[in-house]
């Protein structure tokens, strides 16, 4: 597990493209997927996302393979509905976190997400907030597992389907690991 670098930007569409559909509802079709991906998750996306000194990506790997990976964003969120969900401020966004399917339960999340709470709380972050499909019952586990606790709802946008996300918020306190980068 480590920080992602601008030479990341392949492997990391690659786990995004395998990923993201895995976190939409049933009812979400391949069609909205794959525009949502093409629109988003695609190699010059993540070349920018890498760029852009708001965001820290996490890279987990398993015998060279990219497995997994956070984006965190630091900053204000936008969003007018998590606006006025969140209390902690300053405050910073996990973006995305996702493993693929192969490496569920092997503390591959877990991994990642000690090193993203590290980095917002490196940034000054007092809290962490994300958006979570509501029926993405396994996520939710997971995040209420590291801390998280639904504050509110938003809106996202997949194809042209609005889908309704729980947001989730923490505090960020004490280091969560010795994560040094």
């Amino acid at each position: 597990m480590r920080q992602a670098s601008a030479a990341d930007s392949a492997a990391l569409a690659v786990v995004a493209a395998a990923t993201f559909p895995l976190a939409c509802p049933p009812h979400t079709t391949d069609e909205a997927k794959a525009s949502f991906i093409a629109a988003n998750l695609m190699p010059n996306n993540f070349d920018d996302y890498l760029a852009d000194p708001a965001r820290e990506l996490f890279l987990a790997e398993v015998g060279g393979e990219a497995v997994g990976y956070t984006m965190l964003v630091v900053g204000e969120p936008q969003d007018p509905d998590v606006v006025a969900a969140i209390t902690l401020r300053p405050s910073a966004e996990l973006s995305k976190c996702y493993v693929m399917p192969g490496h569920h339960g092997a503390g591959i999340a877990s991994l990642l997400m000690s090193a993203t709470l590290d980095a917002a709380r490196a940034r000054g972050a007092a809290g962490i907030w994300l958006g979570v499909n509501e029926e993405n019952e396994r996520a939710q586990a997971f995040y209420e597992k590291s801390g998280f606790a639904k504050v509110g709802r938003k809106r996202f946008l997949v194809g042209e389907r609005w889908e309704e996300d729980f947001v989730m918020e923490r505090g960020i306190s004490a280091p969560e690991s010795s994560y040094a980068g």
